[in-house]
């Protein structure tokens, strides 16, 4: 079985339900580890949360999706990061963050995190986002991206998906920076139009896709929303029917953890890409970045993989 290693922060989340709020956990690249281990792969979570009664219960419980939870490092003073969300009547969400001191922001400062990342050296597939990059220093995004070339070099692959939230950043151009030097350690890209077109107006997505395939990334999804997604062939592969979501939020995550789980077992891309459509779809008609599983949820059975 193919090993992965997924690197980012995971945060609590406070869901509005009618008058109340419900606690959970979420974070884009925590959301696609769940995902990928539902799907019956071997995913090691790497970050690092508080040392408080709350945050170990958080690993507690992403233990019990399946993760590996080896390389969650403990911060001795800083605590979890905690993000609230509301959805409007379309099922489209706004969120309110409590990130900036978090413990994640500081993993690669933490006494674990030399044995942590000789581990994520040798896996199979490493995974990372633009978020993950904006919370860390500086000198923390370099060891990333090195240790993304690293794994390269063994022959390994890297994910990399272009979230961009402005507020996680001084300025665009650093952002900017940033994604285009994770785009040149990448094998597979997972961009959104709509995150690309805020950092370069011009954007469409055969320009997206263009980009991202002369910095060197050549397997890239361009991440269309309800009108599905752009294959590296040019050609548009729209989901398998048209929803009204119930919360639109982890969409984008599930989509990835479909067609990451479903290249790794071998799948092409167009299927990879079905794949996570059905993820997306079964997430949005749901409350929450990481739904809890249930029957109609569209990851497959463990016969599926040979």
């Amino acid at each position: 079985m193919a090993r992965i290693v997924v690197i980012g922060e995971g945060m609590l989340e406070l869901v509005r339900t009618g008058e109340s709020w419900k606690l959970g956990y979420g974070g884009d690249t925590l959301n696609t580890a769940i995902h990928l281990a539902r799907a019956g792969h071997d995913v090691a979570y790497l970050t690092a949360l508080g040392s408080d009664p709350l945050s170990a219960d958080v690993k507690a419980q992403w233990a019990a999706e399946g993760l590996d939870t080896s390389v969650v490092l403990d911060h001795p003073s800083a605590s979890t990061g905690l993000y609230a969300i509301s959805t409007d009547a379309a099922g489209e969400r706004s969120f309110a963050y409590w990130r900036d001191t978090s413990a994640a922001r500081q993993m690669f400062a933490l006494p674990g995190i030399g044995i942590a990342l000789a581990q994520a050296e040798q896996a199979d597939l490493v995974v990372h986002s633009l978020i993950t990059l904006a919370i860390l220093p500086a000198d923390a995004r370099q060891q990333l991206l090195a240790l993304c070339r690293r794994v390269r070099a063994r022959g390994g692959k890297v994910a990399f998906d272009g979230n961009y939230r402005p507020r996680l950043w001084p300025g665009i151009d650093d952002a900017r920076a940033a994604r285009d030097a994770a785009i040149a350690c990448a094998d597979i890209g997972l961009p959104t139009l709509e995150d690309e077109a805020m950092l370069s107006t011009d954007a469409d997505a055969d320009a997206v896709a263009r980009h991202w395939s002369d910095l060197g990334c050549a397997e890239t999804i361009v991440k269309l929303g309800r009108d599905g997604c752009r294959l590296p062939d040019g050609s548009i592969l729209p989901p398998p029917a048209t929803l009204s979501p119930v919360d639109t939020s982890g969409a984008g995550d599930a989509f990835n953890g479909g067609y990451l789980a479903a290249r790794m077992d071998g799948a092409s891309v167009r299927d990879a890409a079905m794949a996570g459509h059905r993820l997306a779809g079964w997430c949005v008609m749901r409350a929450g970045a990481i739904p809890a599983r249930d029957g109609a949820a569209a990851y497959p059975h463990p016969t599926d993989r040979g």
